[in-house]
């Protein structure tokens, strides 16, 4: 059997597989890895300002029974709601901009990360816009039957004074009564922090006691970001976690078919949108019950809420929840410190046991060398150095096969279609040489679990992102602007190819050569950091092979001259 022929053609299948997927992918199909990726279709964020009451749903079905969590939460679709009054607050990190109607957080500019061509200002995470509509809601639902307790439809006023963060903690308060209940909500924010803590202060001004719920809630378009890639996947849309079932994504195309599987009542956890590089999420009181809910609210808008019954509320009395509202980057270590695995947004996957170890040694690496590029390069080659001994392995099996590349080409010209004896003849030669046929894939093989895992870490980190290495490399998460590190690569996949044993097959030659124009394609449209890091391997390992075919010839030689 010739093992090289079914090699190839596994390697060729399965890159023509990945170019399948991600045509796939651009077209607006379900990915054959991840699932549906998010909607690609527009839609005027004038209506959804209006539609983006999630209340068509209603409270999940598990929750019945919940105190104050009987009424739905209120739906505005197709109703005109009251215009509302727009609130800027800046701190160091954040441009942010509040509607009194419900005093929603409606706008969140980034102010530390670029937007996404480099040019349009800060990076706008929420936004109410004619082209995006993101946004984060709550309210306070468990009114008796026709009333209505303050929701994020009510219109609102601004208490506090102060717009700018000019010390380390600055409070926008909010004020709203409805039906007997005041509601007072204070967002406080803090120097350096993207973790936005949220207080509902409930106080009953009625003569009947209450209990109310309050619902956190994301609300967004199901369109993808700007920055989504043809060729390369990553997730956009609602997660939810829980001790109980750890990270749940939810596609934006099972919520429309009602088929998204997450869990629905936990007392711990939080509920997130994610998309590469950011994330907002909510994070309910630890160890208070609560329901979640993912549904469609309109055409293209959808919404992940939380509910949290709280205490009854006798007359003139008051109770409070407290939550806590992330809106920023997916800095892995910031969002660990919020919430018990908060950080699992950037999302690795099954390599997560993995990458993990290698993101704590990269971010290492950085704290000495203080530029991410000379990291990615510092980290490979250690990587590479601890797989030496797998990889010399690798190498000189394959160099051995290269030394007997003409002797298996005169095998096949004297055997010719007769196949038995062809793989009888091959077989001795193997075992008279001391070659495995197996002995150049299976170290490899070993290693590749490590080196997708780090193409993971490089893809998901928001570091890459705006961060510059050298020359023309000003942002390692974008696309090489000239092209320079993909045609660096293409040239050293050939260079590999030429060291290693040319197939007797003229037609896997063919496939072999092949390779790179295909692999080299794709890496125009890759961020630089994962072309640098595959440059790097790639050099690394033709140092290597040529270092142990070097060593290889010596000792053939030694032994020539002692016979």
């Amino acid at each position: 059997m010739d093992i090289r022929r079914t090699l190839l053609w596994i390697i060729f299948s399965f890159s023509l597989l990945l170019l399948w997927n991600n045509w796939q992918v651009h077209n607006g199909m379900p990915s054959l890895f991840t699932g549906a990726p998010a909607s690609t279709q527009s839609e005027p964020a004038q209506t959804a300002a209006a539609s983006a009451d999630p209340a068509q749903a209603g409270v999940p079905a598990s929750a019945p029974a919940a105190p104050g969590a009987t009424e739905n939460v209120p739906d505005s679709a197709g109703s005109a709601a009251p215009a509302g009054e727009k609130v800027d607050i800046t701190t160091d990190v954040y441009n942010l901009t509040f509607d009194t109607l419900g005093a929603q957080l409606v706008k969140a500019e980034l102010s530390k990360f670029d937007g996404f061509d480099n040019a349009s200002g800060p990076m706008v995470l929420l936004d109410n816009s004619p082209s995006s509509f993101y946004v984060a809601q709550t309210g306070v639902v468990g009114a008796p039957a026709g009333q209505s307790f303050p929701t994020h439809l009510t219109p609102f006023r601004l208490v506090s004074s102060e717009k700018t963060l000019t010390g380390d903690r600055l409070d926008v308060v909010f004020e709203a009564e409805s039906d007997g209940v005041k509601v007072t909500k204070t967002y406080t924010l803090e120097r350096g922090s993207y973790n936005i803590r949220v207080k509902h202060d409930i106080q009953n001004t009625g003569a009947a006691p209450v209990t109310p719920s309050v619902y956190l809630q994301l609300t967004r378009d199901g369109n993808d970001p700007p920055d989504t890639s043809f060729f390369y996947n990553t997730f956009t849309g609602p997660a939810v976690y829980s001790q109980q079932e750890k990270y749940q994504k939810i596609a934006f195309s099972d919520i429309d078919k009602n088929k998204a599987g997450y869990i629905k009542q936990a007392d711990d956890g939080w509920i997130a949108m994610v998309q590469h590089y950011f994330a907002s999420a909510w994070v309910p009181t630890e160890g208070k019950t609560r329901y979640n809910e993912a549904l469609r609210v309109d055409n293209n808008l959808y919404a992940i809420r939380s509910i949290e019954p709280a205490a009854t509320v006798a007359p003139g009395d008051t109770v409070s929840v407290t939550s806590q509202l992330w809106v920023g980057p997916q800095d892995q270590d910031a969002m660990q410190a919020v919430a018990p695995g908060l950080d699992v947004v950037v999302d690795y996957g099954f390599l997560t046991i993995i990458s993990k170890p290698l993101f704590k040694l990269m971010t290492w690496l950085h704290s000495f060398l203080g530029n991410w590029g000379w990291t990615i390069v510092v980290l490979t080659i250690l990587i590479k150095l601890v797989f030496y001994p797998l990889s010399a392995a690798s190498y000189r099996s394959m160099a051995k096969m290269k030394q007997v590349t003409p002797r298996l080409q005169a095998l096949r010209e004297k055997f010719g279609d007769d196949r038995a004896k062809l793989n009888q003849a091959m077989m001795e030669m193997y075992r008279t040489e001391k070659i495995n046929p197996l002995g150049g894939c299976l170290p490899m093989v070993i290693q590749i679990p490590v080196f997708i895992a780090l193409y993971w870490v490089l893809l998901g980190s928001v570091e890459m992102r705006g961060a510059p290495w050298i020359l023309w490399i000003h942002d390692l998460a974008a696309r090489d602007p000239w092209f320079i590190l993909p045609a660096i690569m293409m040239a050293t996949m050939f260079l590999q190819i030429k060291l290693n044993p040319t197939p007797p097959d003229p037609m896997q030659a063919r496939i072999m050569m092949l390779m790179p124009l295909v692999f080299g394609g794709m890496m125009f449209f890759f961020p630089a950091g994962l072309v640098l890091y595959w440059v790097v391997n790639n050099a690394i390992s033709i140092a290597q092979q040529r270092y142990i075919m070097y060593k290889l010839d010596q000792e053939t030689e030694k032994a020539k001259t002692h016979r």
